[in-house]
């Protein structure tokens, strides 16, 4: 009950900082997501850029869930979905998220979420590798809500995640 208050806490503080990564200076470690698209106070063709400690700053959540990719119940980490989209004032009905091997899947804004899916960095503890479907991996909170258990939401939780695009 107290992780979950924390949680609010933090998300809550995001919305007294409207806008902070997108003013951001440029990432000082290895940039791992791209985000382009409209947004708030950015040209349409202009990039935002997020190495891991700039994700960290977003507020950082952790849930435990099983997933159909691994065995038994997980710990992941991130920054919740719905903090980005708030922080970089996103304006669209869609996220086109894709992987560095350039596979891509849709993601409807309406997914960004409170208590919804995270851009994961962890997985039990330890920052994931390309081997292991890191460094950032898309994944919903399948065992909190049915609707997460389907083939459509399975099909959105891409991994190795580099780039996100804002679309209309």
């Amino acid at each position: 009950m107290l992780r979950r208050a924390l949680q609010k806490i933090a998300i809550s503080m995001l919305a007294m900082l409207p806008f902070a990564a997108a003013s951001q200076a440029d990432p000082a470690g290895e940039v791992l997501l791209t985000v382009t698209g409209p947004m708030a106070d950015q040209a349409e063709a202009e990039a935002v850029q997020f190495d891991l400690e700039m994700l960290q700053e977003l507020g950082t959540v952790e849930f435990e869930t099983s997933t159909i990719w691994t065995q038994g119940v997980q710990t992941f980490e991130g920054v919740p979905l719905s903090a980005l989209v708030e922080s970089l004032g996103m304006s669209g009905t869609t996220l086109r998220a894709t992987a560095i091997n350039d596979y891509a899947v849709d993601i409807p804004i309406s997914d960004a979420v409170e208590d919804g899916p995270i851009i994961a960095y962890k997985l039990n503890g330890e920052e994931m590798s390309v081997r292991d479907k890191g460094p950032l991996w898309i994944v919903y909170p399948y065992d909190s809500k049915t609707e997460y258990q389907s083939e459509v939401v399975y099909s959105r939780s891409i991994w190795q995640l580099d780039r996100i695009e804002v679309i209309e």
